[in-house]
């Protein structure tokens, strides 16, 4: 597999340099100042992959995100330019040699937690997913019609009693790491401004929003495969519907349906261990050993869930979900691509919302994406794939012969 990691581009604290000794050799990044459903210029797709290459070795190895219109999304007005503008930034990629495209199909907000700083019980801090929080925000802050019919009795109940308790700073707060899920320059909203962009949203269901979703993966999936990328969709996390939003890539069955609307090795699978994971029906490893032909990214993280559904990341091998199976999935799928002969045969993955440790918050880094943190994890996935190799190479795992026993 190729070790990757993500960078934010300039304004990352970590730079090139940072990374190349962590021993990644594929940099993950996007064009995040360029706004949605705008062309993204070959001097920009140029200029990044200069910066990127200022760290010895490293190289684009992947784009996340190339980001969808939320216009697309909605499925409003004549869409004709924002799907021309994709296919030439697709184009454009893969003039460069970049052939890996992440995207989401979220709509309004990417991924959503409720806490930046969950404090962990050895030290450091880790992401958190409150269902009563985000209950409280819905319910109390948005005054969302219908909200509660969303939440179970007993967060409804703790949900109040938090808001109930709680003060300015605690709403705001809670407002920020439920917008810190945005990427790059993206606009963050206050309470007023979240309601006017739900109102935008008014009457979306699952099924309309399945119907603009297979009309961009026909408009699009065509031309990259073309040119040769791998489009890969990247699981809704968490993987429930929000704020009355339906979100459509959550189980094995979304993905299935989604697969199947345009069958070609363009339209493909991140594989997200932890955004999977945090569904309770979900089995990520099943998922993986299902779609495994049509993976072309992994995001290997993890973490534990609770009964009313809410999650906290947690150490890479120490989730609910089995990581040493996860990864064996992905390298007996990569030995299936090299015997087949074909030449994209490793998958790219990267290490995914590390805890923030030691120094980390001296960086002032992303939320979920913490030099440390993510050293640790990338270290422990690389222990993990390098002893499943060695064992199925039969080369370093084999016992040593005895030797003779001395004579007394």
């Amino acid at each position: 597999m190729i070790e990757c990691w993500r960078w934010f581009g300039p304004a990352d604290p970590i730079r090139p340099a940072d990374i190349a000794q962590t021993g990644a050799v594929g940099v993950v990044t996007a064009l995040h100042e360029i706004p949605y459903g705008e062309v993204w210029p070959p001097e920009a797709i140029a200029q990044r992959q200069a910066e990127v290459a200022r760290g010895p070795g490293l190289t684009w190895q992947v784009v996340e995100s190339l980001p969808i219109h939320e216009d697309i999304k909605r499925g409003e007005g004549d869409l004709t330019r924002f799907f021309a503008n994709y296919r030439q930034s697709l184009a454009n990629l893969a003039a460069a040699g970049v052939r890996t495209v992440c995207y989401n199909f979220m709509p309004l907000i990417d991924w959503t937690r409720t806490d930046l700083a969950a404090p962990l019980p050895r030290g450091g801090t880790a992401l958190r997913f409150d269902a009563a929080k985000m209950a409280a925000l819905d319910i109390h802050m948005l005054g969302r019609p219908g909200a509660e019919a969303d939440w179970s009795e007993d967060v409804q109940a703790r949900a109040r009693t938090w808001f109930d308790l709680s003060k300015g700073l605690d709403r705001d707060e809670l407002m920020a790491s439920v917008m810190a899920g945005l990427p790059g320059a993206y606009d963050r909203y206050d309470i007023p401004g979240l309601r006017i962009a739900l109102g935008r949203w008014a009457g979306m269901d699952r099924d309309t929003l399945r119907g603009a979703f297979a009309r961009f993966l026909v408009e699009v999936v065509p031309a990259a495969e073309d040119l040769g990328i791998r489009l890969c969709v990247h699981p809704d996390d968490p993987p429930r519907d929000l704020l009355g939003l339906p979100r459509i890539v959550s189980t094995e069955s979304d993905i299935a349906w989604l697969l199947g609307q345009v069958e070609s090795p363009a339209n493909g699978l991140t594989l997200c261990a932890g955004s999977l994971g945090a569904g309770p029906a979900n089995d990520p490893v099943a998922i993986a050993q299902a779609f495994a032909g049509r993976i072309a990214f992994a995001h290997l993280r993890n973490v534990a869930k609770e009964p009313d559904g809410s999650f906290q990341e947690s150490e890479h091998l120490r989730g609910d979900t089995d990581m040493v199976a996860l990864i064996s999935v992905l390298l007996a799928e990569e030995r299936r691509r090299r015997e087949a002969g074909r030449p994209d045969h490793a998958i790219p993955f990267r290490p995914d919302h590390g805890h923030h440790l030691l120094n980390d918050d001296a960086l002032r880094t992303h939320p979920g994406y913490p030099l440390a943190g993510r050293l640790r994890g990338l270290a422990e996935l690389r222990g993990v794939a390098t002893a499943i190799e060695a064992y199925e190479d039969r080369t370093v795992l084999q016992p040593a012969p005895r030797r003779a026993a001395r004579p007394a």
